[in-house]
């Protein structure tokens, strides 16, 4: 959200912020803003797809930051799109301007566009570092300020929005919070920033009622629209505002029209007084409206209702939550059983599930690729509408919809335009993961309520989901059909399912065997299984150098993860080994990389192929976490770096071979075999796929040739075939904790 110019407005004024040393607090934190500022303001990639590793680097340093001075974070993010549709034309548009920016990168012009993966590795990092963390249904704004308000502390974000909220304990906006220098002695640092709170903005304009700045935010226009006469208003309020000499704001002439309308509100005593002026600037009938709750008509009704989207109760149900209570704000999501409105609650599913069971709605994320081809998730299209079906295919002859209202969220609608529902979760927790009922050792069953709009149907009518996506440089909304995966599974019984049933479903999807990856380490298997998926699905066919430099950065991302401060106790446990080798193929990698300020432009066609990678892994995990887990989730960060993959590649296009950068490292180089051999046993011809997949692939008449045993592909995996593999498997089984080895 954000109000226009607000930002602008209160930054340039340094008598609306207070300079604070900021330490021994708690601190609610805003996430979304968060990690879009971290990744936008510290130069990391965005044209290759991506540094992920670099991000949680970064984030891991501000989160030690915080520690070190005593400060308790509490991460509050949004969830899926806003039931209430208000919000819905601004996101269409800042929808629309990403696919611009995207195709102004892929040309090497400036952009912004924030790479797919990086909220689902915020998440990762919050949750091995133990922040308390909730995942709201739709928008945090109202949640967040609630908590902040309650428990009497700041609130970091960039939300303007936050300039209109009444907070006690103020706004750190995150453009002043100087984590990256700490001050002060050890025992007492501190950071640096700037606070703001709205008593301080109105003393400024001579004692003006706090209540009256809402109205300033509604007037000026916020993302959730303005109403359509309020440029006449505007208008008339420039006028009237002149008319009294500038009212009571020190008698200084508008410098902005923000300061224009704070002007002309400092000169009422309430809001009533202030809408009554709107009423009378209208020529509204008897004083229409008045800003009376629930009266029809009128201008200053519709500026009232407006208004009502920030005001924020004493109490917040989120404080219970993050002190472990069992009950989380306003019951679980409708559509969904109990046990995945707790992981939504706990970040661990993602907002795409939210959005395709509440709303029928998707919104794909732009990437950068050849906006000449299709879009880069057209490739897993198959892999949605398997989560389609799931979702919404619950029997034999009825089709539970969702609604568009607001009355989509069961139990969490607090009659404010769909602003702020604390609605769709339930347990608590403070970042821990979710507990499966199997795990438990329960047997429970959760019933699923059926939405309020349910069409009894054939099995065979077809349901579907609007997509927003792509199409050349335009966005549009395409209808995807529903698939259900010939795996009998029932979404209402799902936390019910053995784990080897909810991984059939998995693995049916993706066309992949459970015994094609028994020689891969296990919280590799999923990123295994997704690549041989995109081997297959990918249009154009990636190349074998395309598919070596993807292993490699696994490769590197496995010596990384190993060569951790925390992890080198693993370094013992196989004293055969020589981990200086080991270390050297690990820098040797590191150098391939593309450099900033390298005058090579960017690869178009690898950035595509790669961005389709990307979509297939991320509607995997949206599928993975559907089904609660039944592959460990890989650890993104060390997955994938784009910078490296994209260097990678380029040395391999340049003549060499793959086995000249893992020289000297036997268990680098075990594992690269391994994991190539395994991509391409799930995605050789023979081996059989999904019936979704095949769906997707109607029509391409796409051979596999020359995939079986490429140049630089390592026949090393092909001779002694399972020997070496069960050997690699064993000898990675002792770099890896029991918990990753639980499928369970």
């Amino acid at each position: 959200m954000g109000v226009q110019g607000l930002t602008t407005y209160v930054e340039g004024n340094r008598n609306f912020l207070q300079d604070v040393k900021f330490r021994d607090s708690r601190l609610v934190i805003d996430g979304c803003s968060l990690y879009f500022r971290l990744y936008f303001n510290h130069g990391l990639d965005q044209q290759h797809g991506g540094d992920y590793d670099a991000f949680a680097c970064l984030l891991t340093q501000f989160l030690s930051a915080l520690a070190a001075c005593n400060i308790q974070p509490y991460v509050v993010l949004d969830g899926g799109i806003d039931p209430s549709e208000k919000k819905f034309p601004t996101l269409r548009q800042r929808l629309q301007s990403k696919i611009k920016e995207a195709d102004s990168l892929s040309h090497g012009r400036n952009g912004s566009v924030l790479p797919i993966l990086t909220r689902d590795v915020f998440i990762q990092v919050l949750v091995q570092r133990g922040v308390p963390l909730f995942q709201c249904p739709a928008e945090a704004d109202w949640e967040i300020a609630c908590l902040a308000r309650q428990w009497n502390c700041p609130v970091l974000t960039n939300d303007s929005d936050f300039y209109i909220f009444d907070l006690p304990g103020g706004y750190l906006p995150l453009h002043f919070f100087q984590w990256t220098n700490l001050n002060g002695k050890a025992s007492h640092r501190y950071i640096s920033a700037r606070c703001y709170t709205t008593n301080g903005l109105c003393r400024w304009f001579g004692g003006m009622n706090q209540e009256l700045l809402p109205l300033c935010a509604v007037l000026a226009g916020n993302d959730y629209g303005t109403p359509k006469d309020t440029e006449t208003l505007v208008s008339l309020i420039d006028v009237s505002a002149a008319g009294r000499g500038g009212g009571r704001g020190k008698g200084r002439a508008p410098a902005s029209r923000i300061e224009g309308f704070l002007l002309w509100l400092c000169s009422f005593s309430s809001p009533a007084e202030a809408l009554e002026e709107v009423s009378r600037l209208m020529g509204e009938e008897g004083g229409g409206g008045r800003g009376k709750r629930g009266q029809k008509g009128g201008l200053s009704s519709q500026l009232w209702a407006g208004m009502q989207e920030y005001h924020i109760t004493a109490q917040s149900s989120l404080a219970r939550w993050f002190s472990g209570g069992k009950a989380a704000p306003g019951g679980r999501i409708s559509g969904l059983p109990e046990c995945l409105s707790l992981a939504a609650a706990q970040g661990l599913l993602a907002p795409l599930v939210v959005d395709a069971v509440v709303m029928h709605r998707v919104l794909l994320i732009p990437q950068v690729e050849n906006s000449k081809l299709a879009s880069s998730h057209c490739s897993a299209r198959a892999i949605r509408q398997a989560i389609y079906g799931i979702l919404l295919k619950r029997g034999q002859d009825v089709q539970a919809g969702g609604m568009r209202g607001q009355e989509n969220i069961s139990q969490g609608t607090r009659g404010r335009g769909g602003r702020g529902r604390g609605g769709g979760h339930v347990g608590g927790g403070r970042g821990q993961g979710i507990i499966l009922p199997t795990q438990q050792g329960a047997n429970v069953g959760f019933g699923i309520e059926q939405a309020a709009t349910v069409q009894a149907q054939g099995s065979n009518a077809p349901i579907s989901v609007e997509e927003y996506d792509r199409v050349d440089l335009n966005l549009k909304k395409n209808q995807v059909e529903a698939h259900q995966p010939r795996t009998s599974l029932r979404l209402d019984t799902l936390g019910q399912a053995p784990v080897a049933v909810r991984l059939a479903v998995l693995l049916e999807v993706l066309g992949t065997k459970e015994s094609a990856l028994t020689a891969v380490p296990p919280h590799l298997r999923l990123a295994v299984a997704v690549t041989a998926f995109w081997v297959r699905e990918a249009t154009p066919t990636p190349s074998q150098p395309q598919l070596q430099a993807l292993v490699l950065g696994m490769v590197y991302g496995e010596l990384t993860l190993n060569n951790q401060p925390g992890a080198t106790h693993y370094q013992h446990t196989v004293p055969q080994l020589n981990w200086a080798a080991e270390r050297n193929v690990w820098s040797g990698l590191d150098r391939q990389r593309v450099r900033p300020g390298e005058r090579r432009g960017l690869d178009v066609g690898a950035a595509h192929s790669f961005s389709q990678w990307q979509a297939c892994l991320w509607s995997t995990l949206c599928l993975n976490q559907l089904l609660l887990l039944p592959l460990p989730e890989p650890h993104l960060s060390w997955l994938y770096s784009g910078t490296l993959v994209h260097g990678l590649l380029r040395y391999l296009k340049g003549g060499q071979v793959a086995e000249s950068l893992l020289a000297g490292g036997f268990l680098s180089g075990q594992l690269y075999s391994s994991l190539l051999d395994a991509v391409r046993t799930c995605g050789s011809k023979s081996h059989p796929s999904s019936s979704a997949a095949g769906r997707g692939r109607r029509g391409r008449g796409r051979g596999r040739r020359g995939r079986g045993r490429g140049r630089g592909g390592g026949g090393r995996g092909g001779r002694g075939g399972e020997r070496g593999a069960e050997e690699i498997n064993n000898r990675f089984a002792l770099l890896m904790s029991d918990e990753e080895f639980d499928d369970d």
